[in-house]
């Protein structure tokens, strides 16, 4: 099922030459990385890297939002440590990855609560799911 967008919030714009060894440049200046490929040794970062630092930020905001819906406030330290894999599955390249989330000063169960309602709101939660393993861990 494709989700349909009602409003456009923001739309991110870049441009990439060179594929996993090149460059990409946002179109606003604020991003402009090199690329290369996992375990290359070569200067610059690769996509799995990017996609784990988007989907942790994005799922730190939709805890967050989750936690104002509860009337509780996030304590400061929050971290995400995002872990993404890529592999094979059979000949085919696959993603799988871990978030493993750190909440000082809030009891296990309330975190695990955020966890869950981040994951059902998040919007790279929503347009992975059921296309990747995905787990989530509290630490």
């Amino acid at each position: 099922m494709i989700n349909e967008i009602d409003k456009v919030l923001y739309t991110a714009k870049t441009h990439t030459r060179g594929g996993r060894d090149g460059t990409g440049k946002s179109s606003d200046g604020a991003l402009d990385v090199k690329l290369s490929s996992p375990g290359s040794n070569r200067p610059g970062t690769n996509p799995e890297q990017l996609f784990a630092v988007g989907w942790s930020a994005c799922f730190m905001g939709a805890m967050g939002l989750a936690a104002k819906a509860r009337n509780v406030a996030l304590p400061a330290g929050v971290g995400i440590d995002a872990e993404v894999d890529l592999g094979l599955t059979g000949d085919l390249f696959s993603l799988r990855a871990r978030l493993n989330v750190h909440v000082p000063g809030l009891n296990r169960a309330l975190v695990e609560a955020l966890v869950r309602e981040a994951h059902q709101t998040c919007p790279y939660s929503r347009a992975t799911r059921g296309n990747l393993d995905v787990s989530f861990n509290i630490v």
